[in-house]
């Protein structure tokens, strides 16, 4: 929950715009200010207060604890010119606020931490559980230190700066990704990734401390983190088991189940009749463990009880393979502002950015220091799926990007036609052309709508054509995407005739070149007006249904047919 403070009148119409937009985040604090910030330090994870950064300071001074514990704490002033990450950066989550805020707020948004303010990644925020001297290394890495980087390869990781690396000389500041229970040495980080699976079977009725027993024992004498454990796996039919489900909830962690038959179809070394009798599998433990491949590093072990009775849990645990990540990323139509916070948060966590020369251009002032760029020109699409579907492989976090949507005419297709499953592969919509063009003609899609590509690059003009015309037939406003080119002049013609065959000569069509770009331009125009030599491959060209009406100069096309109807 997020606590709003504030002191004045004008303080409190920007703490209510706030609190409209994000209603079931947010709780407002009355009474005096002092006794406001209080509750609200006490009670909230995060607190934005709108009242003057040193009245804020001398508030929450005496609060502070501890940053790993302390509430982040925003200052906004009174105009809402400003929101000032003020307390708790990283670990309070001040900074990433301070930026939500901003936008919400119309304001601008001042982080002052080293790692944000340098584009390098602060080592407590790179979405893992880190141990040693994050300050110090930290501070290594924004001077210019060399860096030593070891078990880069047992984790994907954002982009570290150039300094940061294997061939650092003895006695560097460290950062090692390791799953080992290892102590940190000095002026050294570890990163713990969530590499470890442990397999849990257990009898009904087994006690959590049993389970989270076996668990934490088994982790110990294998020299293992417990902060590397992803998640506790077992069968389905154990889905509910109160050990099981109180022991991942202590850790932390999710309970992962998987069916009978799918574990039996994973060779372990030690299967039993006793869980296949229970729940129709050999193995429960180390099944589990390895279902989706890796390296078994504890063999099933059972509970020891006092009192001498059977056991009640089994325990396995398995280092799962390393697994790269592919963001598909649809930086949308060109306007900074119409790409999504999410777009940019992958583009900036990406080690390994592939895409267009052009589109890189767009987004290089969000990459982080030390970001490989793999860019090409027009024409590659396949070779860049291909190229980042291999880094991925090869263990990265890879942001493959394209305009508009990945999904729509884009990189997506080719991507995940050449990606298996032995990656992970994340999609991250963006504002389409069409949507963008739509925007600016009026609200042309307001009722059933299709997206044609006219380019027979990839398709036969014969399928184009069938797919024109079932559209024309169905009455569907048609978007369509790559009209013509200097070597493609004739199909726009061709499928605007077709269209015509179903539609009245004044149907209304927007034409859009640009959208959202500085030089956007567009127009209504009608189906025997349109001039096909103003269209290129920079412009959407949207053509209406019979419902569709130029009204007050915007293309609109009504949600139903009644209202054709009643102006017939």
């Amino acid at each position: 929950m997020i606590g709003l403070i504030s002191a004045t009148a004008a303080g409190a119409a920007a703490r209510d715009r706030l609190a409209a937009a994000w209603p079931a985040r947010t709780r407002v604090y009355d009474g005096p200010v002092a006794d406001a910030v209080g509750r609200a330090f006490a009670e909230c994870d995060r607190l934005v207060c709108f009242l003057a950064t040193g009245a804020v300071v001398r508030l929450v001074a005496p609060l502070l604890a501890d940053k790993a514990s302390d509430p982040g704490v925003v200052c906004v002033d009174e105009a809402a010119r400003f929101a000032v990450s003020l307390v708790g950066g990283h670990a309070g989550g001040a900074n990433e606020l301070a930026r939500e805020v901003a936008a919400v707020l119309g304001a601008e948004p001042v982080v002052t931490t080293a790692t944000d303010a340098a584009g390098v990644p602060g080592l407590d925020m790179l979405g893992l559980p880190v141990e040693g001297d994050v300050a110090g290394v930290t501070r290594a890495v924004l001077d210019g230190e060399p860096v030593a980087l070891d078990g880069a390869s047992r984790w994907p990781l954002p982009a570290l700066p150039a300094n940061v690396g294997a061939d650092a000389p003895a006695g560097s500041a460290a950062i090692r990704v390791s799953d080992r229970a290892a102590a940190p040495a000095r002026r050294e980080v570890l990163v713990r990734p969530p590499s470890l699976v442990v397999g849990v079977g257990a009898s009904r009725g087994a006690p959590v401390e049993e389970v989270l027993g076996l668990v934490e024992e088994a982790l110990r004498e294998a020299g293992l983190s417990v902060r590397s454990v992803a998640e506790l796996a077992t069968v389905d039919a154990k889905s509910q088991e109160p050990g099981i489900v109180g022991a991942a909830a202590r850790l932390g962690v999710p309970v992962v189940t998987h069916t009978a038959q799918d574990l039996a179809a994973v060779a372990v070394p030690n299967p039993s009749h006793a869980p296949l009798a229970a729940v129709g599998t050999p193995s429960v433990a180390e099944a589990a463990a390895l279902v989706g491949g890796g390296e078994l590093l504890v063999p099933k072990r059972k509970s020891v009880r006092a009192d001498g009775s059977p056991a009640m849990a089994t325990v396995a645990v398995a280092r799962r393979p390393v697994r790269g990540r592919l963001a598909v990323v649809g930086l949308g139509p060109g306007a900074r502002d119409l790409m999504t916070p999410r777009a940019e948060r992958e583009v900036r966590r990406a080690a390994v950015l592939v895409g267009l020369d052009q589109y890189v251009d767009q987004i290089r002032d969000l990459l982080r220091p030390g970001t490989l760029v793999l860019e090409s020109g027009l024409g590659a699409e396949e070779e860049r799926a291909r190229t980042a579907v291999a880094e991925a492989r090869r263990g990265k976090a890879v942001a493959l990007i394209g305009s508009g949507d990945a999904g729509v005419y884009a990189m997506a297709s080719p991507a995940l036609a050449e990606a298996s499953d032995d990656i992970d592969v994340v999609g991250v919509p963006g504002v389409t052309a069409a949507l963008a063009a739509g925007a600016i003609l009026g609200a042309p899609l307001g009722h059933d709508h299709v997206s044609i590509s006219l380019s027979d690059l990839h398709t036969p003009w014969e399928v184009i054509e069938r797919r024109v015309r079932a559209a024309a037939e169905a009455d569907l406003v048609v978007t369509f995407y790559n009209p013509r080119s200097r070597g493609r002049d004739w199909q726009l013609p061709k499928a605007l005739a077709l269209l015509a065959e179903h539609r009245r000569a004044g149907t209304p069509v927007g034409v859009v070149r640009n959208a959202s770009r500085p030089d956007e331009s567009g127009r209504v125009t009608t189906l025997e007006s349109l001039d096909p030599g103003i269209v290129d491959m920079m412009t959407v060209v949207t053509v209406g249904n019979t419902a569709t009406r130029e009204i007050a100069g915007r293309m609109v096309t009504p949600r139903g047919y009644r209202w054709q109807e009643e102006n017939a």
